[in-house]
């Protein structure tokens, strides 16, 4: 028999769409999102995974792959895997049935297997029997949740590419580019502008290596039976099966049944939190730094600033979800009474959120708008208070640091009363004079430039990283 062929059944063009779905195409995932909104808090391609469609094809794909290998080992008849196989395309799904057997039941795997195995009957009476066998419904259910979040994680992926790909580009442009370090929204230091999306490489680089680990403990197979003890499977061969299922789903051999253990499930809902949580911070700096009197940055030009507005209430929503799968993990003994259904109801969103955060944020990245006159401007709005510290470090050594730190504070608290610049200042102060300090050093610890520390170095260590 032909091996099975994944973009067949798992193919869900337009035109093959059964009149249900595309009546329910405006509300993509799990929430009733407007036809109007849908492309701010999602995107395309990640609502097609988590729709009624893709995730009732990985359904049909479990069935139609366990049905192929167990006729491959004698477990079943190769006739009734043919004939399973055969039927398990999804535009053989009759959705409202199916819509109504859900609600009867409260889950869509029984509703599924009921169509394989009347439709496969109706062929020749008792080979649809043979559908489903040694599978319980959460075998079905987890191993096309596992599907959908391997297809989420590769978009994942796409995009933290490039998004690294392009900060790498910003940090080699703007390595040297002066600007002011704020804490506590009030300016520190100098450092650069690329010093600053070095630092988010550098994140995104981190999320990146989060991303490969979490994988080998994510995309596992999930076939036992009942309790997992693959007992309905004889003859010693329940192993042998369980194998040959992950090896022709690409996924990778559980060491033992997982249906109420799911830390792999909480762990890659806490990966999504981190990474809109980065997303969120971003566009936090970007909006802090896009304020009219700061204008240090601008975004792609829009009649309203727009991806921080959107990248916030995304990642929040993130956060909040992630910990309900925390909360699913509490489920009693070998099958659960109803925990593992929070999962349903938050992985659609928290992926659909995070996919929408990831691409806002990769278009703001690219499209970002640095101006470096105006972030060099600012550094002069405290007339010679952001390079304090460099003209106490520079004091010290001829006059004590603490003796240094107190005589700079009082001249910077005169030059913001008096509205005179610090350099003035320390020209006139007898004991500046008394350090020995020149005319031409005290002007170099004046100025910015020569107090960005390490910046430069830094950005060079990330980028050399990265490559």
């Amino acid at each position: 028999m032909p091996d099975i062929m994944p973009e067949l059944i798992v193919s869900t063009p337009r035109t093959l769409l059964t009149r249900h779905e595309e009546q329910q195409k405006p509300s993509s995932s799990s929430s009733s999102m407007s036809l109007i909104r849908t492309n701010i808090f999602s995107t395309p391609a990640i609502s097609s995974i988590w729709s009624d469609t893709q995730r009732t094809a990985y359904y049909l794909l479990f069935e139609a792959s366990l049905a192929s290998v167990q006729a491959d080992i004698g477990i079943i008849p190769r006739q009734a895997a043919d004939a399973i196989l055969d039927f398990c395309h999804v535009t053989n799904i009759d959705f409202e049935e199916l819509r109504i057997q859900t609600e009867k039941i409260g889950y869509p795997v029984l509703g599924v297997v009921k169509q394989i195995v009347q439709k496969v009957n109706c062929l020749e009476p008792g080979l649809g029997e043979w559908a489903h066998w040694g599978a319980t419904t959460q075998d079905v259910t987890d191993t096309a949740t596992i599907l959908q979040l391997r297809d989420t994680l590769n978009l994942v992926s796409d995009a933290l590419n490039t998004i690294t790909s392009d900060l790498h580009r910003l940090c080699q442009t703007h390595k040297t580019t002066l600007m002011v370090a704020r804490s506590n929204l009030q300016q520190a230091v100098p450092m650069t502008f690329g010093f600053k999306m070095a630092r988010l490489l550098a994140t995104f680089e981190r999320h990146k290596q989060r991303l490969a680990e979490i994988k080998p403990r994510l995309l596992v197979l999930e076939f036992g039976g009942a309790a997992g003890t693959l007992a309905t499977i004889k003859d010693g061969r329940g192993l042998e099966c369980q194998a040959a299922l992950a090896q022709k789903l690409g996924l990778a051999v559980p060491e033992i049944a997982w249906h109420t253990e799911r830390d792999r499930i909480a762990e890659v809902g806490g990966f999504f939190a981190l990474l809109t949580g980065t997303c969120s911070k971003f566009a936090m700096d970007v909006k802090l730094m896009m304020q009219t009197e700061v204008g240090e940055v601008s975004e792609p030009f829009y009649p309203h600033p727009r991806f921080f507005f959107n990248n916030a209430p995304e990642a929040a929503t993130v956060r909040q979800l992630s910990t309900a799968l925390y909360d699913a993990m509490v489920e009693d003994h070998e099958r659960s009474t109803g925990p593992w259904e929070i999962e349903w109801i938050v992985l659609p969103q928290i992926c659909t959120l995070t996919h929408a955060a990831l691409l806002k944020t990769s278009e703001l990245i690219a499209g970002l708008e640095v101006h470096s006159d105006v972030m060099k401007n600012n550094l002069e709005i405290t007339r010679g208070g952001v390079v304090s510290e460099a003209v106490m470090m520079g004091l010290a050594p001829k006059l004590g640091r603490q003796f240094a730190h107190d005589l700079v504070y009082e001249l910077c608290r005169r030059s913001v009363q008096e509205d005179v610049p610090l350099l003035t200042l320390l020209y006139a102060d007898d004991k500046v004079r008394e350090s020995g300090l020149s005319k031409e050093e005290l002007e170099g610890l004046c100025d910015p430039s020569n107090y960005t520390g390490l910046s430069v170095e830094m950005v060079d260590r990330v980028l050399a990283g990265t490559e």
